[in-house]
């Protein structure tokens, strides 16, 4: 686990994380169509770091997304998860 106790730090690796996930997909997070972040806290000021660093790694690309708190993810230590779903560009028509 990187960034122990660091929401942003924690979600600056998750959406690495994400891009490269992307990428071998042939995706990218223009590519993604919606998201869910979850941030393992009750604050606020948490949810907000977290989505911070999320929208800022999507730039213009508004795509819906859904910021939760939650109790606890998967892993100890964990703070953010994102998950994303992505459409793949389809090739263009062979003429």
């Amino acid at each position: 686990m990187v960034a122990v106790g660091d929401v942003a730090g924690q979600a600056r690796r998750v959406m690495a994380n994400l891009i490269t996930a992307l990428d071998a997909a042939g995706c990218g997070l223009a590519d993604v169509a919606k998201s869910t972040v979850y941030v393992a806290s009750s604050d606020r000021a948490d949810l907000v770091a977290a989505w911070e660093v999320v929208r800022a790694a999507f730039g213009d690309h508004d795509a819906p997304s859904t910021l939760l708190g939650v109790a606890q993810l998967g892993y100890a230590d964990q703070l953010v998860e994102v998950e994303a779903v992505a459409v793949r560009p389809s090739p263009p028509p062979e003429v």
